[in-house]
């Protein structure tokens, strides 16, 4: 039900109200996690996709008609352009790492996600709307917890970077087997001939995730042929 008074349309203001608390909850669950989306850009995303939806259903209908000029308007016309303009802030968040890894695909798609929400409320759909965020918060948060703990063995692991130097060609082989006997499963294998007669090993290798990197990092380092080690990921 429309409720206005003077001037001001209060069911508009409740619209923008839902879109900000449930951009809050967004926000509020990239922020705990130290992500790029933090707290005001979800908040600035989900407000304003909510304003321009109902500016775009509004203008639709603000025309008037007449016998000489016919104006027939799209009233999602400018929401639409939102969603495709939102796609310059999603690829803002996603990073190429120097090991050649892609880090913020998570974020970009919950500031897609955020101008739907905003979209949504905007055009009435309050109950989808709150209905999308909590399905949102599930997905990010409970499910994959979930897949880790009942999946396939891939799914209980994680993918790290190892850089390796070795002073003699022939250690190669016996530090690969050796990685292989602390239970790494080589997904890439990189070997380089440097200026200074070293060997550059660079591999990506999956672990438990139970491992931490540092226990990691202790095992690599106690096998005697290895002169440097770098770890990542």
């Amino acid at each position: 039900m429309q409720i206005v008074l003077g001037n001001v349309d209060f069911e508009m203001l409740i619209k923008l109200l839902i879109s900000a608390i449930l951009g809050l909850a967004i926000g509020l669950e990239r922020e705990l996690k130290r992500k790029p989306l933090g707290l005001k850009t979800s908040l600035v995303i989900s407000i304003v996709s909510c304003l321009l939806t109902i500016v775009s259903i509004q203008a639709a209908y603000s025309f008037p008609s007449s016998d000489v000029v016919r104006i027939q308007m799209d009233p999602l016309r400018l929401a639409a352009q939102i969603v495709s303009g939102i796609g310059f802030l999603g690829a803002g968040v996603i990073l190429r790492k120097e090991d050649d890894t892609i880090s913020g695909l998570t974020t970009a798609a919950m500031v897609w996600g955020a101008a739907g929400i905003g979209i949504a409320t905007g055009a009435g759909f309050y109950i989808e709307a709150i209905a999308g965020v909590v399905l949102l918060m599930i997905s990010v948060e409970l499910i994959p917890s979930i897949v880790k703990l009942v999946g396939f063995k891939k799914l209980h692991s994680k993918e790290i970077t190892l850089k390796l130097i070795l002073k003699d060609r022939s250690d190669i082989k016996q530090v690969i087997q050796a990685l292989q006997e602390k239970e790494m499963t080589m997904d890439h294998v990189h070997i380089k001939e440097q200026e200074d007669q070293t060997y550059l090993l660079e591999l990506k290798v999956r672990v438990s995730h139970r491992k931490s990197t540092s226990d990691i990092y202790d095992g690599v380092t106690q096998i005697s042929k290895i002169y440097r080690t770098e770890i990542s990921g």
